[in-house]
């Protein structure tokens, strides 16, 4: 089979943009350019994208950016305001705020990730099974959905910390059980439309068994819808797990996670407001990144607004 690209006419471009596609190869290297070119034109996507990348290399490279140790000690120069030697200035302990920012972008990123990871699975299985059965099925697993939908976010999520104990891995999985059933929802929604499909009707109709449909054929249509969804959630997971470490149930010291920074300089607001104001900053300036590459995704993914 010929091709632009292997024949060389027209080169990578010309294979990329082709009104006809050869392969299913191709047609997915074309979606996916297409998308990478409605993204890359919505200018506040790209800045959204560009915090994100700024984030990842300073989780990557922290002890590199960082030009002291996270924990080091030097009650002599406490409180300093920032300057040429300490750009955030210095905390109650004398320790160097920026290289404590740097190395909170780490506990942030695990934190956002692992959530992710842990959390969308869960909601699109348990949408989407619960989306394709339907009767008694549909109605036990969304009821046990609308429990925890009752309930808001934060308060679920110190509930369960408090049951489980303070600590990064206890606060991931109390996030992560606020953050699946409204993933879930949305997956039942979509499974619904797709479910009464003519394709689906015809892969029934061969005997495909229920487990198979579900998993090779219902999940795949709804998985760029929620994950559309979850990076639009990611922003409250910073803001969870920053209000969780502010009250001292999330990362422990000495760790330096942003929440638990920004609660033990709100102690020094009036005299060394520079104590809150970086991991505050940091916080919404991640969250803004997070909201930002969330709206541009949603509008290359949804098929709807094509």
């Amino acid at each position: 089979m010929t091709t632009a690209i292997e024949s060389g006419k027209g080169g990578l471009r010309a294979y990329l943009t082709a009104e006809v596609s050869h392969s299913p190869t191709q047609a997915s290297l074309q979606r996916l350019y297409f998308g990478c070119v409605r993204f890359a034109q919505n200018p506040l996507a790209m800045i959204g994208l560009g915090i994100l990348l700024l984030l990842l290399l300073l989780a990557i490279f922290a002890p590199v950016i960082a030009p002291f140790p996270m924990n080091e000690q030097n009650l002599g120069r406490r409180l300093l305001p920032p300057s040429g030697a300490h750009w955030f200035g210095t905390d109650e302990l004398g320790r160097d705020i920026f290289s404590r920012v740097v190395y909170g972008s780490r506990i942030t990123l695990q934190i956002t990730c692992l959530v992710a990871v842990i959390a969308a699975p869960i909601g699109l299985i348990f949408g989407t099974v619960s989306g394709y059965f339907g009767g008694w099925t549909d109605t036990i697993m969304m009821r046990i959905t609308d429990i925890f939908l009752s309930f808001p976010g934060l308060i679920l999520a110190l509930a369960f910390v408090a049951a489980l104990g303070p600590g990064i891995r206890n606060a991931v999985i109390a996030i992560a059980l606020t953050v699946w059933p409204p993933i879930a929802r949305l997956a039942r929604a979509e499974t619904l439309t797709v479910r009464s499909s003519d394709y689906i009707a015809a892969i029934r109709a061969q005997g495909a068994p229920a487990w198979r449909i579900v998993l090779k054929h219902v999940v795949p249509m709804c998985l760029s819808s929620v994950i559309i969804r979850i990076t639009l959630n990611m922003a409250g997971i910073i803001l969870t797990a920053a209000a969780l470490g502010f009250l001292g149930l999330g990362a422990q010291p000495p760790m330096p996670e942003w929440g638990a920074m920004l609660s033990t300089g709100r102690q020094y607001l009036l005299g060394s407001w520079f104590l809150a104001a970086a991991p505050g900053l940091a916080i919404l300036v991640v969250s803004l990144g997070f909201n930002l590459f969330g709206d541009g995704l949603r509008d290359v993914l949804d098929p709807r607004d094509e």
